[in-house]
């Protein structure tokens, strides 16, 4: 096996604090979210695996039985996340309830919209207290009730990130807005990943606003773990096909959940059939077919490997028994599956915690997927003591006619994994550097660090710190300064407070200047190596270590944070291209009227006759660097036009 370029390599101490359980059979997140069980409205952010449906059946159950609620209806976003909602024993373990509903109510089971819509709604008119049904099945049942239909009633939605504040995208945002606004209902969104991986918000800000959140975070769910004590998160260039390039990241002695690209993807061949074949011949020699079918291949040492397919759709029931038997035995036998080899299915909500490696082909252009792909294998698991998520992307070849889209491609992918740095790195408080005053232990003071002056700039560094990250490391901007293109005061002081002006456009000056502080030094620190020498700790911050008793903002603005997107491209690609990347970045900037390139043709020709050459966009010389512009210019302007021509 290859080893892919980690950007992420992260130990954890498995302390179990977050997977013992209290006196109530609660866990640690389970005991955050109980603490606010009386919110009408309530944001639960926690990862996969946390136990966010048992924290919602302990919620749900104290509304029924102390808070006047009648009815709770939990909508999810696809049926084979119904059954995390089953019934289940609670009392026990120590809560006052068990968590108990009726089959008819179940209504993530196969069978038409028309008639899961009617059984919604007899239990509206009934006295049964619970039902779980899917985000379309609540959509098409809100298109037939008035919002006070819903009064007095608890509404959960599962994988909030569904949700939408655009109208015209999500009538499940609408949904969600209508029954706030029009009943008394309560509501708990709860969700992995509350980022969408686009520029629309979740909620609506009047909407937002009244939730109470609650967060749990990757670093709280695996340094509480027993069994997993380390994840590396890294990349994987190739040439050509990835077809011919696995093997080199393929470990069959890794429980490995593969994801091959979408067909309308660069990377995808457009015959997934035999893209999957192809890993089959790569893995072992077919021997046979269970009832159940899982495929046994022997590999070349003579070992039998059980192998998934979720590609091949041909046969609707045949893949209807394996995913069952996935859901049913995989999740619970060690030995019952070794590969699953997936397309869009295997993500969210997808329970296999013995899966060890996940490897990805292909750049996901949702953050929030690449959050639920990495989830699959964070799982606590006996005899697990590392997880492995692989992304392996494409390189951009020189010659190519798509160059530019390539490159970000390559970019999107390390930013989100920048992104996830982030999200599992430990955490820290800041706060101003008062003078002869210590900091309690997990608080980092620094000089020069403004305070948040208000408690809505409070509540977004403490809950939404990781949200407004990944919304900066979308912004194309920012990803060519990731890549070493900018120079850091300008991402820190301009390009950041930008984003967080369009993010947030309700905060004054200071309020905006206290979180882009927040932020910028968050992340730098998370960024940096941490060491320690004696009883000091210090943090490697512009290529050399610092006290991190010493921090002040002044230093830190200096330092781009994201900046190791630029140190894992230099390390994972060859020179030249490493220099057609950096081509591509520095040609995103270009700025050339029709006008001047009109005018600078005649020399432009002139210098090619004189030098023998085109001119080169890395040239020292002003005059060679800008005509190179005006031929990116002129190339991009033919380029298009033969689109059009077409």
């Amino acid at each position: 096996m290859g080893q892919p370029e980690n950007l992420i390599e992260i130990n954890y101490a498995a302390n179990q604090s977050s997977v013992d359980v209290d006196e109530l059979g609660m866990r640690d997140m389970q005991r955050r979210v109980f603490a606010e069980k009386d919110a009408q409205y309530l944001l639960v952010k926690a990862p996969p695996a946390s136990g966010k449906s048992r924290a919602l059946m302990f919620v749900a159950l104290d509304k029924l039985f102390h808070q006047g609620i009648n009815k709770v209806i939990i909508a999810v976003p696809e049926r084979s996340i119904g059954a995390s909602f089953a019934s289940t024993a609670l009392v026990q373990h120590g809560f006052f309830a068990d968590w108990e509903i009726e089959d008819r109510n179940n209504l993530c089971t196969p069978g038409g919209d028309s008639g899961k819509v009617d059984a919604f709604l007899r239990f509206l008119e009934g006295d049964d207290t619970v039902l779980v049904c899917t985000h379309a099945t609540l959509r098409f049942a809100m298109a037939k009730l008035p919002a006070s239909a819903f009064d007095d009633t608890l509404v959960a939605i599962d994988e909030f990130h569904h949700v939408s504040a655009d109208k015209d995208s999500s009538r499940l945002g609408q949904v969600v807005h209508e029954i706030m606004s029009g009943s008394n209902a309560h509501v708990v969104a709860m969700t992995g990943s509350y980022f969408r991986g686009d520029s629309v918000p979740v909620l609506m800000p009047e909407d937002e606003e009244k939730f109470t959140p609650v967060t749990f975070n990757y670093y709280d769910q695996l340094n509480g773990y027993k069994h997993l004590k380390s994840l590396g998160i890294g990349h994987h260039f190739y040439q050509g096909r990835y077809t011919d390039a696995i093997h080199e990241v393929f470990d069959p002695d890794l429980k490995t959940l593969i994801h091959i690209p979408s067909v309308n993807s660069s990377e995808s061949t457009k015959d997934k059939i035999e893209e999957v074949n192809k890993i089959l011949d790569l893995i072992g020699i077919f021997e046979g077919k269970d009832e159940s079918g899982i495929m046994r291949l022997r590999t070349p040492d003579g070992r039998v490997l059980r192998v998934a397919d979720l590609v091949d759709d041909s046969d609707l029931m045949a893949r209807s028994n394996l995913l069952g038997y996935l859901g049913q035995v995989a999740a619970k036998d060690k030995d019952a599956v070794d590969v699953i080899i997936a397309l869009g299915m295997a993500k969210e909500g997808f329970d296999w915690p013995f899966a060890e490696h996940a490897l990805t082909v292909g750049h996901r252009s949702s953050l929030t997927e690449v959050i639920q792909i990495i989830g699959r294998v964070t799982r606590d698991a006996q005899g697990k003591p590392r997880a492995q998520f692989t992304n392996l992307i494409a390189e951009p070849a020189a010659d190519a006619d798509e160059v530019t889209t390539a490159v970000n491609t390559m970019l999107k992918a390390i930013t989100a994994s920048l992104l996830m740095e982030q999200v599992l790195a430990p955490n820290f408080n800041f706060k101003p550097k008062e003078p002869g005053e210590a900091p309690e232990p997990g608080t980092l003071a620094v000089k020069g660090l403004k305070a948040p002056p208000t408690d809505r700039v409070r509540q977004i560094i403490e809950t939404d710190l990781n949200d407004l990250k990944a919304t900066i490391l979308q912004d194309p901007g920012f990803r060519r300064a990731a890549a070493g293109q900018l120079d850091a005061e300008v991402a820190n002081k301009v390009l950041i407070p930008k984003i967080l002006r369009e993010r947030y456009p309700d905060l004054n000056g200071a309020e905006a200047e206290s979180l882009r502080q927040h932020v910028v030094v968050d992340s730098v620190v998370k960024a940096g190596e941490v060491k320690e020498v004696g009883d000091k700790k210090f943090v490697m911050l512009a290529k050399k270590y610092v006290d991190l008793d010493k921090l002040d903002i002044n230093l830190i603005d200096k330092v781009n944070p994201f900046q190791r997107a630029f140190e894992v491209l230099s390390k994972s690609v060859d020179p030249k291209t490493l220099r057609v990347v950096m081509d591509a970045i520095a040609e995103t900037r270009i700025e050339v009227t029709a006008e001047e390139a009109v005018l600078m043709y005649p020399k432009l020709r002139e210098f090619q006759r004189m030098e023998g050459r085109v001119p080169s966009i890395r040239s020292k010389d002003p005059h060679e660097k800008r005509l190179a512009e005006i031929l990116v210019f002129l190339r991009r302007a033919k380029a298009s036009q033969a689109k059009v021509n077409a």
